[in-house]
């Protein structure tokens, strides 16, 4: 019997209602330090076959992945091989492009480029989208995005703005290609994922037959006809993630990530500051403020104070957040395959943590 004095007891019982309705299915993990505070793992990993959602699951985290994209591209900083203000321009072949030459790694990095994204989500694009003409499994590499936003007219001159761009960390990917001389996706895992000891983590196919993946399932649209129950995401998504997004892993890797960050295993201590600290402002709301770093996102109280910071992800399939409390030391990650899943318990995992630490404040979404 759990104990009723644990203070996330309504909220575990709240998320199996929601599964229950089948509103959500995924993991809830919250812990401090390597205690486990709270985890909730419900539904199920595929809509074919009866597979149940266990703690060793992998889900995709979409856009969760620009955090391992930043920290790749840093640890070029850290060893001289890179900077953040080298221009993209040096690095990458751009001519032809749209892509105004004063762009640099950091302007890409806290969304101040002003490049015209693949879908821009701050517009409500759709990513899906993309491939209704170019299929998407023509989207394997890297470079083999640069044509849905190369040539788009910029949205602001560089370092004068700041808004959310997949494209850009498709530019810094490229960059981490050609500086190291490996594909992206082997240089990430040796040197983020190895170094986080996130031995469950990495870029999978999706068609091949890879164990304790969850399969990403949305309702099917109702301007389809005579098409119910939920679809696979298998025509709004490239086969296999990229810099942008994609990368599949468990809750514990999500968390092992953040942990190995702060502790200094993935980055030097000066580049760690860095990561950690909020670097431009891109919105304000309701008395606070909402401050992008490299790949992070600051939740920010009148007074400057960081209250979170995390990283969430969205696309066809996926949903997911990780989020660290710095006050109460809470790191928290929510992980679902569908698209709108995670949202709603996203958010009763905050007010969970607020009625404990009022100081957490408003969700700041």
């Amino acid at each position: 019997m759990e104990n009723v004095t644990d203070p996330f007891l309504a909220l575990r019982s709240s998320i199996r209602t929601r599964a229950d309705a089948d509103e959500f299915s995924g993991v809830v993990l919250v812990r401090r330090g390597d205690e486990v505070l709270s985890e909730t793992v419900v539904g199920r990993a595929s809509r074919r076959w009866p597979v149940p959602i266990t703690a060793a699951i992998r889900f995709d985290v979409a856009s969760i992945t620009k955090l391992f994209t930043s920290v790749a591209a840093l640890r070029l900083v850290g060893d001289g091989r890179l900077a953040l203000d080298t221009r993209i321009a040096d690095v990458l072949d751009l001519a032809g492009t749209t892509i105004p030459p004063q762009v640099t790694v950091r302007h890409l990095l806290t969304h101040t480029s002003g490049i015209a994204d693949d879908a821009d989500e701050e517009a409500d694009e759709d990513y899906a989208d993309l491939f209704v003409d170019v299929p998407c499994y023509r989207v394997v590499e890297i470079a083999d995005t640069l044509p849905f936003f190369a040539h788009k007219p910029p949205v602001f001159a560089p370092g004068q703005g700041c808004r959310y761009c997949n494209a850009g960390y498709q530019l810094v990917g490229l960059a981490v290609e050609r500086i190291s001389g490996v594909r992206f996706r082997d240089f990430v895992r040796e040197n983020v994922f190895g170094p986080a000891g996130m031995a469950r983590s990495g870029f999978f196919w999706r068609q091949d037959d890879v164990p304790d993946l969850a399969e990403g399932w949305d309702p099917a649209s109702p301007a389809d006809p005579g098409r119910g129950g939920w679809r696979q995401n298998l025509y709004s998504y490239p086969p296999i993630g990229d810099a942008a997004g994609g990368a599949q892993m468990t809750a514990a890797d999500l968390i092992g990530f953040l942990q190995a960050l702060r502790a200094g295993r993935l980055l030097n201590a000066d580049l760690t500051a860095a990561f950690l600290t909020p670097q431009v402002k891109h919105h304000e709301r309701d008395g606070h403020e909402i401050w992008y770093g490299f790949g992070l996102e600051f939740d920010l109280d009148a007074g400057g104070a960081v209250r979170s910071y995390y990283k969430d992800g969205i696309n066809a399939g996926a949903s997911a957040i990780i989020r660290h409390y710095p006050g109460p030391d809470l790191d928290v990650a929510v992980l679902s395959n569908s698209e709108r899943g995670a949202w709603p318990v996203i958010d009763e995992v905050h007010d969970a943590v607020r009625a404990l630490h009022p100081d957490v404040g408003e969700s700041g979404f």
